[in-house]
């Protein structure tokens, strides 16, 4: 349940020309029975030895082993498939026709879920990629192409054939291809990732609500401390204490509610629909 005083905020800001942003980490795809990237599901076993997340979702694996990388990753895209958007992505859709171009979606997630769910690709900014593309790997093009269909079905066991490798080519100029997501070992830049644009959104946000994401990786980070610093509106929905509860809770207009958000969102958008 909200308290009394996020209620009368919410219903202010309801009534202002204001800018919302949405930050949105693992936690509201886990509710839709997305594993989370650094759980159980993220390891991937290559002959006797195995390897974390960390190391995987490296350029530096995918120059050694280009076959194992894409199998982790369209054997993710399996599981992606079977997920469905749930009520906390829908809220987020609502909010988006509610507040239409003051409304911005940051998302840490590549499960293409938001975009599914029905948010707008112009409104929505995929920080990380999405698993759903592929972009060349010498970039002949700064173009992004989606991965054929026939290669979204893979199980965890099926190597790839002859026939999978060419359908991983660049469509421009006939090389490999890599996932479109932001590896470990690789930097935020503006024309994939959405980079100098988040900063800007951040700096024009009076609201910020943050869900199920601790903030691991810098953007996030960086968009998070934007808002603070100028004393806006923060609200950190997870299920655990986080380091963004932490610093709602130290903020004069935060608020940290530990629920689903599949539970909090549409309750968020109740009152901002009032």
């Amino acid at each position: 349940m909200l308290n009394q005083d996020l209620i009368k905020i919410l219903q202010d800001f309801a009534q202002s020309s204001k800018r919302i942003t949405i930050l949105t980490g693992a936690g509201i795809s886990a509710e839709s029975n997305i594993p989370t990237f650094r759980g159980p599901e993220g390891y991937w076993t290559i002959g006797s030895k195995e390897y974390h997340p960390q190391e995987m979702a490296t350029y530096r694996m995918f120059m050694q082993k280009p076959d194992e990388v894409w199998k982790w990753y369209l054997h993710r895209i399996g599981v992606c498939i079977k997920a469905q958007p749930n009520p906390g992505h829908l809220a987020l859709v609502e909010m988006e026709k509610l507040f239409k171009n003051r409304f911005t979606l940051i998302t840490q997630n590549v499960d293409n879920l938001h975009l599914r769910a029905g948010n707008s690709l112009k409104n929505t900014f995929q920080i990380h990629g999405n698993i759903f593309f592929m972009r060349c790997v010498n970039e002949c093009a700064l173009k992004i192409y989606p991965i054929p269909e026939e290669l979204t079905g893979k199980t965890k066991m099926e190597n790839l054939t002859d026939s999978d490798r060419k359908l991983l080519v660049c469509p421009d100029c006939g090389n490999s291809t890599r996932p479109h997501v932001l590896w470990f070992d690789e930097v935020y830049n503006e024309h994939y990732y959405r980079h100098q644009s988040s900063l800007k959104i951040a700096g024009d946000t009076e609201l910020l609500i943050i869900v199920g994401t601790s903030g691991a990786t810098s953007l996030p980070n960086q968009v998070v401390w934007e808002v603070y610093s100028r004393n806006g509106i923060i609200i950190d929905i997870n299920i655990e204490d986080n380091p963004f509860s932490n610093l709602a809770l130290k903020s004069s207009r935060g608020f940290f509610i530990k629920e689903p958000s599949s539970k909090a969102l549409p309750s968020i958008l109740q009152i901002l629909n009032k």
